[in-house]
Parts: C-alpha cells; structure tokens; sequence
C-alpha cells in the first residue's frame, strides 16, 4: 500500500508541476504579446512623425512661403493710372486672381483636364495636360480667371489647384486713344505708347500720369476719322488736334485702332502708329513752309513766280495739278496751290537756306516726343537741285504727321518751334528757338485764311468761325521707284481763329477713293478737309467756342486782295 501511495502523490505532484508552468508560459505569452503592441504603437507614431516632417512640414513650409511672397508683393505699389486732362480715366490697375497647379499631388490629370475646359474655355490641350502631368510643384494653368470661373474651380475640390493674387492693367476706354497711350504685357512691363515710354515712373505707383488728352475731343475726331475711312475706302487715316499755343496734344488718332484690353490679339496694321511712326510725303502742305521761309528771307506779298508752263528740271517736269498758266503773285501761289510757283520760291531760297529752315522745323530729324514710337523723316541722301524744287511742294521728303502738325503750329503761332507733348512740361523744360519772325507768322496765318476763304481749302469752312488752312495732295511712291498715279495721299491742316490761333486740326488720308459726291475727286481739298471742317464745328460746341465772325468776313484778309486778280476774288477754286 505504500508503494501504490508513494505512486500517486508522484502523479498529482507532476501534475501540479505541470499546471504551474502551462501558467507561468501563459504569463509570458500575455506580456510578450502587450510588449510586441507596444512596440507596434511606438513604431507607427514613430513612422507618422516622420511622414508629418518630411511631407505635412515642406507642404506648409511651402505655404508658408508663398504667403511671405505674396506680403512682399503686397507691398509693392500697383501700378499709376494714367487719366485725360480732365481726370476721365484711361488707364488703371486691378487685383485678379490667377490659376495654378502643384502637380506632385495630383492623382488624375485627364480628369481634372477635363473639369477645367468646362470652366475656362481656350485652355490649350497638350500644354495643360502636360503641366498638370510634370510632378512639379508650381506651373501656370491660367492667368487673370474672372471670380465666376475660380468659384466653379473651387467647387471641383481638386487639392492640387490653387490659387495666386494678381493684377491686370486695365483701359476704360477701349481703343479711343490705344496708340497714344500704348498697352502693357501680362506682367505689367508697358510694351509700346506711354506705358512704355513712362514705364518706371508708372511702376512706382506714386502719382498718376495726367496727359494733355481731352477724350471728348478724341470722340469726336475719332468719329469723323472713321466716317472719311468708310466714305472713300481708304487704306487708313490720321488725325490730330494740337494747342498752337501751348504744343499740348489735346487728340490723336491712327486707324485702323486696336483694343489695349486685347492688344495681343490685335495686327501688325493696327499696332502700327501712323501719327508718330508713319512717315509720308505729304505734298502741297509744305508750301506753308517754303512760303513762310521766303517770307522770313524778306521777299513781299507782291512778288510775282511765272507759272506760265511746266517748270524743267533736269529730266523731271514741274506741273500744276489746277494750272493757271500766268505769272501770279505769293498769295495766288498759296491760293491756287501751284507746284511750280512753289518751286520757284525753293530755287529762290537755295538748297542750303531752305534745309536749315526744314531743320529748324524738325523736318529733317526724329521728334522729341512723350512716346518712344517717333518715325525718322526720310530725306533724299544727296540732296540735289531738283531736291530743292521738289521739296517746297512736299515731294521727295516724307515726314510723320506729327511733324507736320508741329511745324505749321510753329509757322502760324508766334514764329518760335512749337515741341508737341502729351504730358505737362515744365518751364524750364520748354526751350524756346525761334523759327520765323512775329510778322512772317502773321503774314501766313493772313493766307490760310485766304486759302479757306478763296482757294483750296473752302470746304473746310465753318460758318461764324475764322477757319483758315491748307490742302495737300501727294502721289505716293510706288515699288518701281517712281510716282503711282492712282494712290494718293490726301491731307489738310486747319487753324482757327486764324487772326490769334490756339487750335490746328490736321488729318491725313492713305488711298482714299472718289466717288460720285466728289465727282471722282480724292483730293484734300474734297477728303480732308470737310473732314477738318466737322472737327472743329464739334470743337466749338464741346469747348464752348462762340462764334465770332459773319460767314463772308474777309477783314482779316483784306491786305492781300490787293495781290489778288479781280477774277481770284471771286473764284472758288476745289
């Protein structure tokens, strides 16, 4: 019994043993397993510090960053407005917003493509679809978004866009004014006009640009410039009104016109500035200058050119357009527009006298101008006999309009060089030079007027007004080197009141084309200068002018009757 008792106690003993360690491995297991959980945690918090450093931290950073760019660009001044002489805007600055991408976090780039040409129409296919593809963190999807189309790109819910604060010059009133004022790129750098020419001052947003442009008067030039353009299908026209007094620009205009607003979408042809940058020969607009340099040289009113025949010089013939076939004194020279009276009057001068009178004038050297867009005259390279017979008519030299408008402002003012300028001048920066006596300026302001009241130019007339001007009409050069018979340049420049004149009105046709009103006619006298005559009857009810003459007053004039034939007197030469 005692051995059979001996056997169990071992047995529940080993049991005991057994049960013991099962609980103990138990134990172990246990702690191992919240030991492995706790390494685990550890491990991912570790894991997700380390994605938050190397991702959420640079994503902010980058953010960050951006914001500090966009402080610092929030200090920098917008850019100057730039207004009309009686504070009408012209140019101004707006804050828009512009679209991009950060396409390193981009999951489907055709489809957000494909939200984004719902929204912003134009976008081009494969340059958007590779920048949303690149994997770079910054690229330009649109700039200058309207509000509607960055709500709707909200809306999409695409982490990937984003947007940035811009701005964007902005021109009120369209093409009224856009060769003058000129246009800018998207960055704001001006590119051609005043935007370009004042570019820096323009940047540092201080003070606006005020010019000398009344927008009422550039209304209504620009209106009768188109009106002429349609009338007789003209490749294009200029226009200026200038302040004799003063050289103040008070309208200018080039068509065809183009928007500043899209000015990238805009033509060579409408970029092109022909007020300033076009040269031309104008024709029998220049006998102003001939005539006044002769004047200023001493010869009188009674002086006498014989305009009996075609003048010959060399292998060239001097004709009149309307020939008189007699000798006729300086105003009926003026009066009847004769080529070969003019001639005369240069071969009397010499070459040499009337290039310095031409130089005086600015005629032979490129304008100082509030613009940077300014043509350079060209001049014949050796300048000849016949040079000097052809260019006192205003053939074989082509200069701008605005040349031409400056000059006779100088030649019918008080004699000194009238500088045209868009932008208030200081005293100390006008300079005066003086061109032509008080008396010779006189003296022609006397013939215009007589032109207008007896010679080329009566169509230009507005009655109650003491308009006086000139025409010009010039065949322009063809590739063959020599003259086309069919394109013409028809040109006239009026000045009123013409005993003290303040206003000149000049506008230029290129290739208009007669028709039945006129007879077939695509003159100045029946082009531009009833265009010139509208001009200035809107001129007077705009500013204000009140008449001060009868129709038929020939007071101012009467001087010069007296060199006149009884027959002229009477005579309403087209």
């Amino acid at each position: 019994m005692t051995e059979t008792f001996e056997t169990e106690d071992i047995k529940s003993l080993s049991s005991q043993i057994r049960g013991e360690k099962s609980s103990i491995f138990d134990l172990a297991r246990g702690r191992l397993s919240v030991l492995a959980t706790v390494f685990i945690i550890l491990y991912i918090v570790v894991a997700a510090r380390v994605v938050d450093l190397s991702v959420m931290q640079g994503t902010l950073l980058q953010i960050k960053e951006t914001q500090t760019a966009e402080i610092k660009e929030a200090s920098v001044p917008l850019r100057a407005d730039i207004y009309d002489r009686n504070g009408f805007m012209l140019a101004t600055t707006l804050k828009t917003k512009s679209l991009f991408v950060n396409a390193s976090v981009i999951q489907n780039p055709q489809a957000v493509l494909k939200e984004l040409n719902k929204i912003i129409p134009g976008l081009p296919q494969e340059k958007t679809l590779h920048l949303l593809s690149s994997g770079r963190q910054f690229d330009w999807i649109a700039r200058d978004i309207t509000p509607e189309q960055q709500q709707a790109v909200m809306m999409m819910g695409e982490p990937a866009l984003g947007f940035k604060d811009e701005v964007r010059r902005i021109y009120p009133q369209g093409d009224l004014v856009s060769h003058l004022l000129g246009y800018t790129d998207i960055d704001e750098k001006g590119l051609a006009g005043l935007e370009r020419a004042y570019n820096d001052e323009l940047n540092e947003g201080a003070v606006p640009l005020y010019t000398t442009l009344d927008i009422r008067l550039q209304h209504a030039m620009n209106k009768e410039l188109a009106k002429t353009m349609k009338e007789f299908k003209a490749k294009s026209a200029t226009g200026v009104i200038m302040n004799i007094k003063t050289g103040e620009l008070l309208a200018g205009g080039s068509y065809p016109r183009f928007d500043p607003n899209k000015a990238s979408e805009a033509s060579n042809n409408q970029l092109f500035n022909r007020l300033t940058l076009g040269v031309y020969e104008l024709g029998s607009v220049f006998k102003i200058f001939s005539t006044a340099a002769l004047l200023n040289e001493g010869a009188s009113m009674g002086q006498r050119f014989d305009a009996t025949k075609p003048l010959k010089a060399g292998r060239f013939m001097i004709r009149d357009y309307h020939a008189e076939k007699r000798v006729m004194s300086v105003p009926e020279v003026f009066m009847h527009s004769s080529n070969i009276g003019s001639a005369l009057m240069g071969q009397e001068l010499g070459a040499e006298r009337l290039k310095e009178y031409y130089r005086k004038l600015g005629l032979m050297d490129k304008p100082e101008f509030d613009i940077l867009e300014t043509g350079k005259p060209i001049i014949p390279g050796v300048w000849r006999d016949v040079n000097t017979l052809t260019a006192s008519y205003g053939h074989g030299i082509a200069v701008s309009p605005l040349h031409l408008a400056a000059a006779v402002a100088t030649a019918v003012g008080d004699g000194t060089f009238v500088r045209p300028h868009l932008v208030a001048k200081t005293e100390e920066q006008n300079i005066v030079t003086r061109v032509f006596s008080e008396d010779t300026a006189i003296n022609m302001r006397k013939l215009l007027r007589l032109n207008a009241l007896e010679g080329t130019g009566k169509k230009a007339l507005v009655p109650g007004y003491s308009v006086g001007g000139k025409t010009g009409t010039a065949d322009k050069p063809d590739a063959g080197g020599g003259y086309s018979g069919d394109k013409k340049i028809s040109s006239f420049v009026s000045i009123f009141p013409s005993e003290d004149p303040e206003y000149l009105v000049l506008v230029v046709v290129d290739e208009p084309v007669g028709n039945e009103r006129t007879y077939g006619y695509a003159t100045g006298g029946w082009v531009a200068a009833p265009a010139t005559g509208r001009i200035v009857e809107h001129m007077v009810r705009i500013l204000g002018i009140k008449p001060g003459i009868s129709d038929d007053d020939t007071q101012f004039v009467a001087p010069l009757l007296k060199y006149v034939e009884e027959d002229d007197k009477l005579a309403r030469v087209n």
